[in-house]
């Protein structure tokens, strides 16, 4: 079943539009890395401020939104949206707000930037729990979701979009931790290891989808270069390594017993990966594949957070 694309008189205001442009319904994409990072301070027997985690929580959506709608621009900019015409909605292919006249590009870009300075104003306020090493990591951040799709970075153009949402949202985790406690945590950078794999895994399997509107727009995604064919390989390699990872870090004792509970949703991945299979090079019935793996990328973070934020008792690492 197929969802309708939005219409200017679905809006009865601009603020509607607004808030609706940046794809809302995909922020949880954001958060459940958050959620992990907040859910090891507690595991590590520290008290939640409060203030500082929706704080932290509201920078990550903020921030998110503000690169979903920049990446809206940039690929009207280049022409790839306006050319998707396999586009599987609201998946992949932008949220279809310029090109459904609901929003003029300008407006896009606007609406962009306005996030990414409220983003820095928050970070600066977080600045005060955290300390400076939250504002280079912010600076990396804004660095990663300026240059996921502009130039002369263009990191989806280069094959490198994976690695970006990788390592950006492998560190939203030790973002929420650092505003709590200050300092670095090694054992939750190896902790976030899979849910980073995972957020990647989302880019890249919707990039089927769009490979074609990407190729014939010079941008040339990772599954643009590999084709499909080649390219399905990659998602049991993506999804395999996160959740083998998960399973060293429990055997390893860095995540508690009870973290065997997150792999639940591992069926899951098998499904999508199955209907990749099969139907990698036909977009249209790609839908069960890239609603599925969203589920279980969530499932796999909220579980996890939820171990952690539930056995600070059994903690037996400082972090």
């Amino acid at each position: 079943m197929r969802i309708a694309e939005p219409r200017p008189e679905d809006f009865s205001s601009p603020l509607l539009a607004c808030m609706r442009a940046p794809r809302p319904r995909f922020l949880l994409a954001a958060v459940v890395p958050m959620l992990v990072g907040l859910g090891w301070v507690v595991h590590n027997g520290h008290e939640l401020d409060l203030p500082a985690a929706i704080g932290t929580l509201l920078a990550g959506v903020l921030m998110n939104a503000a690169i979903n709608l920049y990446n809206d621009y940039q690929d009207d900019l280049n022409g790839t949206d306006r050319r998707n015409e396999e586009r599987v909605y609201p998946f992949t292919g932008g949220s279809r707000f310029i090109q459904n006249g609901i929003l003029g590009r300008g407006q896009v870009l606007a609406l962009a930037v306005t996030l990414f300075l409220t983003t820095i104003a928050l970070g600066l306020w977080l600045s005060t729990y955290a300390g400076p090493g939250l504002i280079g990591l912010g600076l990396f951040g804004l660095l990663l979701g300026w240059g996921y799709s502009a130039p002369p970075l263009r990191f989806n153009s280069r094959g490198l979009g994976e690695l970006a949402v990788f390592t950006g949202f492998g560190l939203l985790p030790s973002g929420a931790w650092l505003v709590q406690c200050g300092q670095w945590s090694k054992d939750l950078l190896l902790v976030s290891l899979p849910i980073g794999l995972l957020c990647a895994l989302l880019l890249y399997v919707n990039q089927f989808p769009d490979r074609r509107a990407d190729l014939g727009a010079g941008k040339l995604t990772l599954v643009a270069r590999l084709g499909p064919t080649r390219a399905r390989w990659g998602y049991p390699l993506l999804a395999g390594a996160a959740l083998l990872l998960h399973l060293l870090l429990v055997a390893s004792g860095r995540l508690p017993l009870p973290g065997l509970i997150a792999l639940l949703p591992a069926p899951l991945f098998l499904y999508a990966a199955r209907c990749l299979f099969r139907h990698a090079d036909e977009p249209v019935k790609l839908t069960p594949a890239l609603a599925m793996t969203i589920v279980a990328v969530l499932g796999y973070g909220l579980l996890l957070s939820i171990v952690l934020f539930s056995t600070a008792a059994h903690s037996t690492h400082p972090g």
